[in-house]
Formats: C-alpha cells, structure tokens, sequence
C-alpha cells in the first residue's frame, strides 16, 4: 500500500448546498469548490496541527495550484460528502488529493499543492518537525 493509499491525516465534512451555491443550470457553481477545499483543508489543521501552532511559528499555509475535475454535476437535491487527506508532505511542499460524492458516487475530485510561507521573509519555509511526525505517524496507523 501506498502513502497516498492510506489517506493519511484524512477528514471528511457533510455540505449542504445552498440556493446561493449553485448556477443557472441548477448545478453547484465551480467556486463553491474551492471553498468547500479551504473547509477541508482548516479541518485537516484543526485536527493534526492548528493553524494558530503555524502561525504562532510565523508560518503561513499557501496554496500554489489547484486542480477540480468535474464528472458529474452536484444539485441542490444532494448532500455532497467531502473528503481530503495529504498524498504527500515534502520539506517544502505538501500535497492534498479530494473526493467529493453523493452517496457511494464520486462527482468530482481534487489536487492542491501548497507550500508554508514565513511571514517575515515572504519565502517557503520547512514544515515543522512536530507536524511531519504527525503526518508520518497517520503513515503508520
């Protein structure tokens, strides 16, 4: 099995999908997706290491590519399940995969890389030992 096989540090969030949330053709809109990754992302954190340990650090999670596959539309009528776990953490970089399903169907899927930022340089910093042990403790589980 691999790393990304075993969904380390993974989270899972219910969506209700709002009449704001979706398009003229009934359909949930393409930026509610990135949204509903942001929630899954801060899940991730506040769950394995919170944001406020990173930012006490000087530390700043960035976003540098996002990738959303759609293969089926979402409706206002379904209860999307979100999941997202980290594929990979690297010394600089991090790795994110995402499902979004209504009951056993996957809809849409994605990728999101990112890397930490210091705020006091504006340069990529190392994730911090304590939260690459927790990542390589999720390996293990």
């Amino acid at each position: 099995m691999t790393a990304s096989q075993q969904r380390a540090m993974e989270v899972k969030l219910s969506f209700p999908v709002r009449t704001y949330d979706i398009d003229f053709a009934g359909v949930v809109s393409n930026i509610v997706y990135v949204r509903w990754l942001e929630d899954l992302r801060l899940t991730i954190l506040e769950q394995y290491y919170p944001l406020e340990k990173l930012l006490d650090a000087g530390l700043a999670p960035t976003l540098v590519e996002t990738r959303i596959r759609y293969l089926q539309p979402v409706t206002i009528q379904d209860r999307p399940q979100g999941r997202m776990w980290v594929t990979r953490l690297r010394r600089l970089k991090f790795e994110f995969y995402a499902e979004f399903s209504v009951g056993d169907q996957v809809r849409t899927t994605a990728d999101q890389v990112g890397c930490l930022i210091d705020m006091s340089s504006g340069n990529p910093a190392l994730f911090p030992d304590e939260f690459r042990a927790v990542y390589r403790a999720q390996l293990k589980a």
